[in-house]
């Protein structure tokens, strides 16, 4: 046992699959009942390697198992990564959505999460309609002014609101962001009528049926435009995540903060949102940030409690997750339906 597991480590980490796949067995094996940690351990490198090979209803399953047996927040959080990662593999963003917003449910000041989900709504955006530029109204019109370009946490840390502008931004946002998708988008749906699945369940029951469903041009150019409002809103809050820790970070932590707060400047800007939502966004987003509550997410204690106690601390459904977080911001940003659509053409659905 004290050679099979180090060894499955070092074959995983050099993707040498099959190999620590075995080493893993192995090790399970001699593992008894009552070393639980360990064989934790193991049945996740298993799953991991399973998940590279392909074989992901395995992997699945072996998650599935490990969830079940979770005793404390740092089981369900292993456990959620590791389907995230199996999801991942199997291009499933639905899925991949869904653990993130578990994640976050437990770690709701964890800005790499709030990152991961913000480019999984990207993805499903990306998914509903493929991007037509038109030949007009490429540019993002500056006419909109914001007297306060910045606000404060309840902390009183002042918080920057403006984007870094990127160069792609000047040759037009949505013709920038249509070449990334092309270029970037190895994450993909299943197949749209998966994504629309998942969408219809998010919407409330009596704006399902299927005669409103039939018109899809309208139902889709919706949901475009709240996936958009989801992203951003996401990419907004990772970015205040990030530049609260910034002052307490230092050589490669801090390196890969500043570069991600420019990377989700550039994809914000791309988004093609007026001044104005921006600046709400990031209040709404914002408003229960104090360094507290970031001291306890990242030196936070272990709930040790029962499989049972654990699912309540997530959210029970998707749609109650983006109620409580987005459910303000896509009443009060309607006016974003003009802004959104006048620089993006959609084409109609293909009968």
């Amino acid at each position: 046992m004290e050679t099979h597991l180090p060894c499955g480590i070092l074959q995983l980490a050099d993707y040498s699959c099959e190999k620590a796949l075995c080493e893993y067995s192995n090790c399970l094996l001699l593992l008894p009942p009552s070393n639980i940690a360990m064989r934790r351990d193991v049945q996740e490198g298993q799953a991991r390697c399973l998940s590279r090979l392909g074989r992901h209803k395995e992997a699945l399953d072996i998650a599935e198992k490990l969830r079940n047996g979770a005793t404390n927040t740092d089981h369900l959080t292993t456990v959620l990564n590791l389907q995230f990662a199996i999801y991942q593999g199997l291009e499933n963003v639905e899925k991949k959505i869904m653990c993130l917003q578990q994640l976050i449910c437990l770690h709701p000041f964890n800005p790499w999460y709030w990152k991961l989900l913000a480019e999984a709504y990207m993805s499903l955006l990306q998914s509903l309609s493929p991007l037509v530029i038109p030949e007009t109204n490429l540019y993002q019109s500056e006419e909109v002014s914001v007297s306060n370009s910045s606000f404060k946490t309840s902390a009183g840390r002042e918080i920057n609101l403006q984007p870094h502008r990127s160069d792609s931004q000047k040759e037009g946002p949505w013709s920038s962001l249509a070449t990334e998708t092309k270029r970037e988008s190895a994450v993909t749906c299943r197949s749209s009528q998966a994504v629309k699945e998942f969408l219809w369940a998010l919407e409330e029951p009596e704006r399902t049926d299927e005669g409103k469903r039939a018109a899809s041009e309208s139902w889709e150019q919706n949901m475009s435009k709240k996936a958009g409002i989801k992203a951003c809103a996401s990419f907004i809050r990772a970015r205040l995540l990030l530049q609260l820790i910034q002052l307490q970070q230092s050589s490669f932590a801090l390196e890969n903060n500043i570069k991600s707060q420019k990377e989700i400047d550039d994809k914000v800007a791309r988004l093609c949102f007026d001044e104005n939502s921006l600046l709400l966004m990031t209040k709404v987003m914002g408003q229960d940030l104090r360094p507290e509550k970031l001291k306890e997410e990242f030196q936070g204690e272990v709930k040790c409690i029962g499989s049972s106690a654990l699912s309540s601390l997530v959210t029970a459904s998707a749609r109650e997750f983006e109620i409580k977080w987005f459910g303000n911001l896509q009443d009060d940003l309607c006016h974003f339906d003009r802004q959104f659509y006048s620089d993006v053409y959609l084409p109609p659905s293909v009968t």
